[in-house]
């Protein structure tokens, strides 16, 4: 470690008013205990005086060891690149813990799944109801606790109230948009106040699509798991298992392959590539411009093609395992995607000019759904969606991991916030990963692909990953009998979908189709 990061542990650790032995530490994350009653103020020192964002607030049911819950809070500076991992205990009789989201919005969402999932009352939240169980869920009944039976059939209350913020008065109106959609999109509830035209206010519901990952990777080997958490996230299945595979490799205290690590990044950005190529098409379909859509839905499917030619799967599925990957590129493959990557930029580049000479097009997104970067800030947005409003935050330059620390490129990011700028910086970033790719291809060696983790031994770890959609972290706690006792998933679509309701308000209603497009947010990976 260098002497400056030991400075800067050190700083925390006075400005935390904590013990140097307080902390353990490495390269990247520090860890402190903390007694609940101390932790709004420490949280707060934390975020005003050392820039820290809220990366996910997750809680474990410890009460057959220790007779309480657990709670975990992880923070991210990241101009020192340092995660800072606070950890605290709710004793089983109180079942309540001081919430910190009056003074950490972020932290909102975190408490509210916290309570409807293992019914700890985080105390002093400003807007307590349910998140993704819904109002017809029997309030006792709480899916992540240790006595609870996943297989069980769970007997609907009676719909109580929703909790919808109603806006009243004079033309005010509301109009309700789903679950169910035109098409093949997944699941989700908006509901438009409006005056007019503008949009006022927009309550979105989710959790139509929540397949319980986390309860049901409780007691599974850690082969079994990780094929769970390829399923997280259709599109985002090589991200999170990367950052599935990484918490586990750092458990078993395992060096990854050279060349595993190399290729990871390469199916890592293979799977930027075909993600940027449908948001940005998404964006043309949603103002009429079909003929653009179609063009970059074409090459889309071509790089679909060659993941599955290359892994067997278009999706990426199987590829990562525990201690490495399970597919090569042999010497024919390589030669075969450095012509295709050639190929495809020469094919994407008059079709990206096209777009931008395209009146229709550019006036409708310039402008639209703007972001301001406090609130990206203070909701601690992630991905394209915060590079656009100016927050330049990226899991492989802040806290790099495979092979990006040999690697040269650069973070694309725009002022902006609107949607043409979030599609900027999918244009830039598709650029970007071509360039990655064939750094990487020069990297590959001759060596193992996978390295052999025996057994794993009782512990905790984070995995993380950025995704085409922003960062990606597992913390995944391995009990003693080497399965998995607790899997805590954050995808960047958690944090994200809180912001789309201020890029859609002052908008017109017509124009929210094409600002989600912008975001691009996931359902599935939202409601796991």
């Amino acid at each position: 470690m260098s002497d400056s990061k030991k400075y800067f542990i050190a700083r925390i650790c006075s400005l935390l008013k904590l013990p140097a032995n307080s902390l353990s530490a490495n390269e990247n994350e520090i860890s402190a205990f903390l007694p609940l009653h101390e932790l709004p103020l420490i949280v707060k020192r934390l975020c005003q005086m050392e820039e820290a964002r809220c990366v996910f607030i997750g809680a474990t049911d410890d009460r057959k060891n220790s007779k309480s819950f657990g709670l975990q809070y992880l923070f991210s500076i990241d101009k020192e690149s340092l995660l800072i991992l606070l950890r605290s205990k709710v004793p089983d009789h109180s079942l309540k813990f001081p919430s910190i989201a009056v003074q950490v919005a972020a932290a909102a969402a975190f408490e509210q799944e916290i309570w409807e999932f293992f019914g700890i009352t985080p105390e002093g939240h400003p807007n307590l109801k349910n998140l993704l169980l819904h109002e017809d869920w029997p309030s006792e009944t709480f899916p992540l606790r240790k006595d609870f039976d996943p297989h069980q059939k769970i007997k609907r209350v009676e719909k109580k109230s929703s909790n919808f913020l109603q806006v009243t008065g004079e033309g005010v109106f509301e109009i309700p948009v789903g679950p169910v959609h035109a098409g093949i999109i997944e699941p989700g509830h908006f509901r438009f106040s409006v005056a007019g035209e503008p949009v006022i206010h927009l309550e979105i519901q989710l959790g139509f699509t929540h397949k319980g990952i986390e309860k049901l990777a409780e007691g599974k080997t850690v082969l079994e798991a990780a094929a769970l958490a390829e399923r997280i996230s259709g599109d985002a299945s090589f991200a999170h298992s990367m950052a599935f595979c990484q918490a586990v490799e750092k458990i078993a205290k395992v060096t990854v392959p050279k060349k595993a690590q190399v290729l990871r990044v390469i199916f890592s950005e293979m799977e930027r590539l075909y993600n940027h190529l449908g948001d940005i098409a998404g964006i043309a379909t949603d103002v009429g411009f079909s003929f653009g859509a179609a063009q970059m839905l074409r090459l889309r499917e071509l790089i679909l093609q060659k993941n599955d030619r290359f892994t067997g799967h278009r999706l990426l599925r199987g590829v990562n395992i525990p201690g490495g990957v399970l597919c090569d590129l042999t010497a024919e493959i390589k030669n075969e995607l450095r012509s295709f990557l050639n190929l495809l930029l020469d094919q994407y580049a008059p079709v990206e000019h096209l777009y931008f000479e395209t009146d229709s097009l550019m006036d409708r997104i310039e402008g639209t759904g703007i972001v301001l970067e406090k609130v990206v800030r203070d909701l601690t947005g992630v991905g394209p969606v915060a590079r656009a409003s100016n927050v330049k935050i990226d899991l492989r330059q802040d806290f790099p991991y495979a092979d990006y620390p040999n690697l040269k490129f650069e973070v694309a990011f725009r002022k902006e916030g609107d949607v043409a700028a979030r599609m900027l910086v999918k244009m830039a970033e598709f650029k970007e990963a071509v360039s990655i790719i064939f750094q990487a291809l020069d990297h590959l060696t001759d060596e193992p692909l996978v390295v052999n983790i025996q057994s794993l031994p009782e512990g905790s770890a984070l995995g993380w990953a950025e995704s085409a959609r922003g960062e990606i972290f597992h913390w995944l706690r391995i009990g003693r009998d080497g399965k998995v006792e607790r899997l805590k998933i954050k995808s960047p679509s958690f944090s994200n979908w809180r912001i789309l309701p201020w890029a859609v308000q002052g908008n017109i209603v017509p124009d929210f189709p094409l600002i989600n497009k912008s975001f691009n947010l996931s359902y599935s990976g939202n409601d796991r």
